[in-house]
């Protein structure tokens, strides 16, 4: 039986405390694999609708999957669309990685796009697995306030514009995409160049000048340490196709060798 005691999104209030959390990175799109995650007890898990095979019916039952756990499932939408973001608020997600947000337009778009009017666009539904199929009395009322939106910085154009990005009303957060970040500064598949490095640290600095907490994806230890220690708030620590890739070799060359 689902709970309907949905409020309040406690992902968003440790932000806004800025309470460091510390998450982990759904691609392989399978309820039993997130579910194992979920037992980890990360503090969020994102569920990757970018990069990764995910649609609306993978997504469900890793939701059902994650329904008990300590972990709170992000959704990395795989662009920024209001009709895409609406379905995903529909089956249930609270909270959302928007990537590609190079403008205050671009996070103003995001914004509106899971608040419902008057403070935004997003389209109603009486009955949806988001409010347990109506039986949420208050769902109305307020899930505008418990709506978490992280925008990703990922160009040298949303890099140019941290300051207007930060300071929309409605952003909860900035995330640094450090991939397509390196990429956009010619240091493709080195975000560990001292340019890119640079430019994260700029990205956090004018994240906290605009009291907004910051993030990022650091797979290595040694980068996830450095991050927590320049001030970023929520971290991604690994994913679950790295660790099983990085696992399963390991134990093949322990025998094959």
């Amino acid at each position: 039986m689902m709970n309907n005691n949905v409020f309040p999104n406690k992902f968003k209030a440790a932000l806004g405390a800025r309470h460091t959390q510390i998450g982990c990175w759904s691609a392989l799109a399978n309820p039993i694999s997130t579910e194992v995650l979920g037992l980890a007890g990360f503090d969020w898990i994102v569920l990757d609708g970018e990069h990764a095979p995910n649609d609306l019916t993978t997504f469900v039952p890793q939701l059902m999957a994650l329904s008990g756990s300590h972990s709170a499932p992000v959704v990395r939408v795989p662009t920024n669309e209001p009709i895409i973001i609406k379905r995903m608020l529909d089956i249930g997600f609270y909270n959302f990685l928007i990537p590609f947000v190079e403008s205050a337009e671009d996070a103003r778009r995001a914004v509106a796009s899971v608040m419902y009017p008057p403070r935004g666009i997003r389209g109603v539904s009486v009955s949806h697995r988001s409010n347990c199929y109506g039986t949420v009395p208050d769902y109305f009322q307020k899930v505008n306030d418990n709506i978490t939106v992280l925008v990703q910085i990922e160009s040298q154009q949303g890099v140019d514009n941290i300051d207007a990005i930060a300071a929309t009303d409605g952003v909860d957060g900035i995330f640094v995409g450090p991939g397509d970040l390196s990429a956009a500064l010619g240091y493709l598949g080195n975000p560990s160049h001292p340019d890119v490095q640079q430019c994260i640290q700029h990205i956090f600095a004018r994240a906290k000048a605009h009291g907004k907490p910051s993030g990022i994806l650091a797979p290595v230890e040694a980068d996830a340490r450095r991050y927590l220690e320049w001030g970023a708030t929520f971290v991604a620590v690994g994913s679950d196709l790295g660790i099983f890739r990085t696992a399963t070799q390991k134990l093949c060359d322990q025998f094959k060798k």
